[in-house]
């Protein structure tokens, strides 16, 4: 065992000695952008700090970054959950490692207590955890991205709402966007009043921000919100019936999209079901198969 563990650490020391003697090759867009560089939008999303991960990862984070990662669905991702790259790389380096060295810990205490597992069990199982640390970030990110869309696209769909009602009650574009937003609560409205009022502070038009926070979420709702009103800001094109219209298929949507998620969790407790009612057949019938088998 003790030679596994030496072995495993030589690798990565030898691995870690190849990267930084030879660094990845930047691309020809990469080189392309840095002799013409363009001004670049502050993004609307900020990220947030981590916990004793980060700081027992952060010094796995540039290696980590001279492979490519995080990639880039992962990073608009992270932009969604409001993390930062760096946060995220320790959080994955720092789980990785507390799986590969969790099953080496616990067979040497075993080992000192006289009780030593084969050196196949620990090393597989130092392997297969130190897999799922390293990649249970992603799978958390992932989640917790989706779960933000989903809530965003729902209070989008209310934010149209109050949309029009204001637009019916005599209420110009600019002011209706800003009163809506300011009425509702949560996440997605926080986005909302944020691009709204960094559009304010910087003179430009609301539905540019707009459409840059759906471009950074990937809502495409939002992003056909924002060229709407982009229509009727500069040509002047009604507004009020298609921010209805979309409204509507919106609240169709997502209720077609709780039906179906209804529907596979009743089709998920089936099973559970099943092996409930095959355990309690095998509870009442146990004691008599006993008896007449001892009877044989």
């Amino acid at each position: 065992m003790t030679l596994a563990v030496l072995g495993v650490g030589t690798g990565l020391g030898l691995w870690s000695l190849v990267v930084w003697l030879f660094p990845p090759r930047p691309t020809l867009s990469n080189l392309v952008a840095r002799l013409h560089p363009e001004p670049q939008r502050q993004p609307l999303l900020l990220p947030q700090g981590g916990g004793w991960a980060v700081r027992v990862g952060a010094p796995f984070t540039s290696v980590l970054r001279s492979l490519g990662l995080p990639g880039k669905g992962i990073a608009r991702d992270l932009a969604i959950t409001e993390r930062s790259a760096d946060t995220h790389l320790a959080e994955k380096a720092a789980l990785g490692l507390t799986g590969l060295l969790l099953p080496v810990t616990v067979d040497f205490m075993l080992a000192a207590g006289g009780r030593a597992m084969p050196w196949p069990v620990p090393a597989a199982g130092a392997l297969g955890l130190a897999a799922g640390g390293f990649l249970l970030p992603d799978l958390t990110v992932r989640a917790e991205a989706q779960r933000r869309r989903e809530a965003f696209r729902h209070a989008l769909s209310s934010y149209l709402n109050l949309i029009h009602i204001l637009l019916a009650g005599g209420a110009g574009v600019d002011a209706a966007l800003h009163d809506a937003a300011q009425t509702g609560q949560g996440w997605a409205f926080q986005q909302l009043r944020r691009a709204l009022n960094t559009a304010r502070l910087t003179r430009s038009s609301p539905w540019a921000t707009l459409g840059q926070l759906g471009e950074e979420l990937e809502i495409a709702e939002l992003t056909e919100l924002a060229a709407a009103l982009s229509l009727a800001g500069t040509e002047g094109s009604k507004l009020r019936a298609s921010l209805a219209a979309k409204a509507a298929a919106m609240r169709s949507q997502d209720g077609a999209a709780a039906e179906g998620q209804a529907n596979a969790a009743t089709e998920r407790m089936a099973l559970p079901g099943m092996l409930m009612a095959f355990g309690f057949v095998l509870f009442i019938f146990y004691p008599a198969l006993t008896q007449i088998t001892a009877s044989l």
